[in-house]
């Protein structure tokens, strides 16, 4: 900043002829010096706080029509108002050598300010678009071990054996529950199909997929799970990641006892923000670590939308508040 002030002051006198017996030329410097300073701190906390109110990556347009202006105007208030100061109380100059070199200050350091923002804008924008390109890659990469995941999940040899058992009893004892069965298990691994290729599912299918899930856990376990459910009708237009509550159901059937004793109670609300699904159980061996979601289930959110997933646990129940998403 204090060679580009020396530079621009030295232009400054090499383009406007000074009078003799002027004042010492360290004093230029030094207000050259200073308007430098002002302007390009004062740019960058600009900025800053474009950054954060208009962050490149939602619109590079309007972030281009909004920066490059307010920079402008600033830098040739930043300029004209010390020039100001120091033709009037430091060195006073004859009207007409102060009038030239007023607006060739400012346009001079306007005209620096623009080339200096055009490179900066340009170098903003080609970072974020090359980083955005890197999340993408990064995203999909592990969008892929999640689907991968989930279809050794959902070719689960465990679960389709104890759903064919389940099956195999029911043929005798209950012939129209069997049937039930049959349909519902059929919907389960149809959304399966259906989802493996998406990124997003309305909270309508998940919710309808998931109430056939459970009906084959209630059917197996009987009286010992629960499962309860109670979202509004407008919200079931909301988007989250397929099988989104069924790893949590999973584990913690996996994970847990799930008895007459010690029955598992799985309950799912929503509000606008969030849907909420609310694992109560009644037994002190309960594994709440093994509830927990991993990183790779976490993370997918974060490709989608900066709320988290939010994680609330006590010695009775385990919440976990998923996040919506735009379409």
């Amino acid at each position: 900043m204090i060679v580009t002030g020396i530079l621009i002051s030295l232009l400054l006198h090499a383009i406007i002829p000074w009078p003799e017996n002027d004042h010492p030329r360290v004093y230029d410097f030094l207000i050259s010096i200073i308007i430098t300073i002002l302007v390009w701190e004062g740019n960058l906390r600009i900025d800053d706080m474009l950054n954060k109110k208009l962050p490149w990556v939602i619109n590079p347009a309007k972030r281009i029509l909004v920066h490059l202006p307010v920079s402008l105007v600033f830098s040739a208030f930043a300029i004209y108002i010390p020039m100001l100061v120091f033709n009037t109380y430091v060195c006073e100059n004859v009207e007409l050598h102060q009038g030239k070199l007023m607006l060739s200050s400012i346009a001079i350091g306007v005209l620096i300010s623009f080339m200096i923002l055009s490179v900066e804008i340009s170098t903003q924008f080609f970072s974020n678009w090359k980083k955005s390109l890197v999340e993408v890659e990064k995203y999909k990469a592990e969008s892929a071990q999640a689907q991968l995941q989930n279809l050794k999940s959902q070719i689960n040899p465990h679960f389709l054996f104890n759903n064919m058992s389940v099956l195999a009893s029911l043929v005798y004892k209950d012939q129209d529950k069997a049937v039930d069965f049959i349909n519902q298990l059929s919907k389960v691994y149809r959304y399966l199909l259906d989802s493996r290729n998406s990124e997003l599912v309305s909270l309508d299918s998940e919710l309808a997929f998931i109430k056939s899930y459970t009906y084959l856990l209630q059917i197996r376990f009987d009286k010992s799970f629960v499962f309860e459910m109670d979202v509004p009708q407008n919200l079931l237009s909301k988007l989250i990641p397929p099988m989104a509550l069924q790893m949590l159901v999973e584990n913690a059937v996996k994970h847990n006892e799930v008895s007459t004793d010690h029955p598992l109670t799985v309950s799912v609300s929503a509000n606008e923000n969030y849907l909420t699904i609310k694992i109560i159980f009644n037994c002190a061996r309960m594994k709440k670590t093994q509830l927990k979601p991993d990183c790779k289930y976490t993370a997918r959110y974060k490709h989608f939308t900066n709320n988290e997933v939010e994680i609330i646990e006590n010695e009775k129940s385990y919440i976990v508040k998923i996040p919506y998403f735009e379409n």
